[in-house]
């Protein structure tokens, strides 16, 4: 089903792309996903075959109108196709290629215990050393980790944690 999701995320970008608005595209469209992943009843609404296509299109209009038209057109495509369900994937495609395009990334960062502005700042210029990007980074606290930090950037993890290294020893001892 991947495809399906880039397919529909890249029609969108070029139209994005040639009006040189992707930045402004991918701040409604994470718009568009908090707004759909706070009321999922609404997706439920607008895939209903009990509800004519009209009244589902036009709540679409009612709820989005004031989004770029493109953006509309692109709920309402989904909508009509019956591919609603796949609308937070490819929102999600379409900030990977609207990051691609800006040489930027995300990370999510793991720490035993929450970090300081400055430990934050520092982690950040690392990643984005490390990255040769620009990094947008998430921090999150996870007690479990016991000390250290877990990093999830660019489809890889890098674990420094306490609770990995205790793993690591377990695996050598148990054999």
């Amino acid at each position: 089903m991947m495809q399906t999701e880039r397919e529909y995320a890249d029609a969108l970008f070029v139209l994005a792309a040639e009006e040189g608005n992707v930045p402004l595209y991918q701040k409604h469209l994470r718009t568009v996903r908090d707004a759909v992943l706070q009321t999922p009843e609404y997706i439920d609404f607008l895939r209903s075959p009990a509800i004519p296509l009209s009244e589902r299109l036009q709540a679409i209009d009612e709820a989005f109108g004031s989004l770029p038209e493109y953006i509309v057109s692109f709920l309402k495509l989904l909508c009509e196709n019956g591919r609603l369900p796949l609308l937070t994937a490819c929102i999600a495609e379409f900030d990977s290629m609207a990051m691609a395009l800006a040489n930027k990334t995300t990370a999510t960062v793991y720490s035993a215990v929450e970090l300081t502005e400055t430990q934050k700042s520092a982690l950040t210029a690392k990643l984005e050393t490390l990255s040769g990007k620009t990094v947008e980074a998430t921090f999150a606290v996870d007690p479990s980790l016991i000390g250290g930090i877990r990093i999830d950037m660019e489809g890889r993890t890098y674990d420094g944690s306490i609770k990995r290294r205790l793993r690591e020893v377990k695996d050598v001892i148990i054999g």
